[in-house]
C-alpha cells in the first residue's frame, strides 16, 4: 500500500503492523530496546496476576481447567511469570490450565515458543492463535498488557471556525483536512473532544472477545486517564529518548518503522466498548492499588521467607519501579471486566 495521502491511522498501522513494521520483527524491551514495560521491570508484575487468578479460581467464577490467555505477549515473558507463579501458590493447577497466546506476528510466535521451551521443556502446552476470532472458549482468564496503546489512531483537532479536522499523511508529512468520517465525528461528540487521538478498532476488539469466550475475567494495563486529554499525546520511543509526533525536529521519514510509536490511551472509551455489550467493568485502578489489591505484597512474604536478604533487598527495588507513585504505579492504570454466562 502507498503510504502517500493516507489517513493517519492507516499511516500508524503500517507503521507498527505493515510489512517490515515495527512490530513485524521481534525488538528488545528494557535498558537494550527503545521501551520499559512492567514485566522488563519484575517478575512480580505476572506474579501479581497469578495470585488474582489463583483467587478468583479458588472464588469459584472461574474452573480448573480454564484457558489462560494473553493477547500480544511480545517475548512471552508476562504468560511464563504468570505460569511460574502459579506453580509456586497453586501446583496442581499447572497440570489442569490451559495456556494460549494471540499473536498475529509470527516472528514473535516463534520467539515465544522458543522461550517456552527453555522456561518449561515439555511441561507446558503453549496454544497460538492468530486472533481472537479463531477461538470459542466456555471459560477464560484474559490478559493484556500495553496493547491498547498500540491500536491505530486518528488525529484531530476543531479549529478557529469549529470544524473538525482530521490528519492525513502525505509522504511522511501530517497534514489536517475537513473530517468526512462519522465515526470521528460521533465519537468527538460523545466525548468532548475537541484535539487528540481516536482510537480505532476498540469497539470490534470488545466484540471479539464478548462473542468468543462466554465467560471471563479480562485485564489489562496501559496508561492514559477515563477522560479524553484535548490535546496531542501521541509520540515516538526511541532508546528511551521520547519525541512528540510534532516535534519540529522529528523526520517521521527517518524513523517510520524503525521506532515505536504510542498515545495516551482514553480508558472511558475501553470501558463503554465493553459495557454497551453488557461486559460489567468490575475494576479501574492505577497500577499501584491494583497490584496491591492482587497481593504483590504477601508476594514479597513468601520469597522474603526463602531467600537471602541480598535477593529480597534486590527484588524490592524492582517491585518499588512498579509501585512507585511518580513512576508506573499512577501512570499506568488497570481495568478490568468481567462477564458472567
Amino acid at each position: 500500500m502507498s503510504d502517500n495521502k493516507i489517513s493517519f491511522h492507516q499511516y500508524f498501522n503500517n507503521w507498527l503492523y505493515g510489512k517490515d513494521g515495527y512490530y513485524s520483527n521481534y525488538k528488545d524491551i528494557g535498558k537494550k530496546g527503545d521501551f520499559y514495560t512492567a514485566v522488563s521491570t519484575s517478575r512480580f508484575f505476572g506474579g501479581s496476576i497469578a495470585k488474582r487468578i489463583v483467587d478468583i479460581i479458588k472464588e469459584g467464577f472461574l474452573e480448573q481447567n480454564t484457558s489462560i490467555v494473553e493477547i500480544g505477549a511480545h517475548h512471552g515473558y508476562l504468560l511464563a511469570d504468570i505460569i511460574q507463579f502459579i506453580f509456586t501458590l497453586q501446583p496442581h493447577l499447572i497440570k489442569t490450565l490451559n495456556f494460549i497466546i494471540i499473536e498475529k506476528q509470527k516472528d514473535l510466535r516463534e520467539k515465544q515458543k522458543k522461550y517456552f521451551a527453555q522456561c518449561f521443556g515439555n511441561d507446558i502446552t503453549l496454544v497460538h492463535y492468530n486472533s481472537i476470532d479463531e477461538i470459542k472458549l466456555d471459560h477464560a482468564f484474559i490478559v493484556s498488557n500495553e496493547i491498547y496503546d498500540s491500536f491505530p489512531c486518528d488525529l484531530v483537532y476543531t479549529n478557529k471556525n469549529k470544524q473538525l479536522q482530521k490528519a492525513i499523511v502525505d509522504n511522511h508529512k501530517i497534514l489536517f483536512t475537513k473530517n468526512n468520517d462519522n465515526y470521528l465525528e460521533k465519537h468527538c461528540k460523545k466525548y468532548n473532544i475537541n484535539k487528540g487521538e481516536i482510537s480505532r478498532g476498540v469497539e470490534e476488539f470488545a466484540q471479539n472477545i464478548s462473542k468468543n469466550i462466554t465467560k471471563f475475567e479480562f485485564i489489562t494495563f496501559d496508561y492514559g486517564e477515563k477522560y479524553p486529554r484535548n490535546d496531542f499525546s501521541c509520540r515516538i520511543y526511541q532508546q528511551h529518548k521520547v519525541f512528540p509526533i510534532f516535534d519540529k525536529n522529528l523526520n517521521l521519514a527517518k524513523v517510520y518503522k524503525k521506532t515505536d510509536i504510542t498515545y495516551d490511551v482514553n480508558f472511558q472509551h475501553i470501558i463503554d466498548s465493553f459495557e454497551d455489550l453488557g461486559v460489567k467493568n468490575i475494576s479501574y485502578q492505577t497500577q499501584l492499588k491494583a497490584l496491591i489489591s492482587f497481593g504483590i505484597i504477601e508476594l514479597l512474604e513468601i520469597l522474603h521467607d526463602k531467600v537471602n536478604q541480598k535477593i529480597y533487598l534486590s527484588e524490592v527495588n524492582k517491585i518499588k519501579t512498579l509501585l512507585n507513585p511518580t513512576g508506573m504505579g499512577d501512570r499506568f492504570k488497570m481495568l478490568s471486566f468481567r462477564k458472567e454466562r
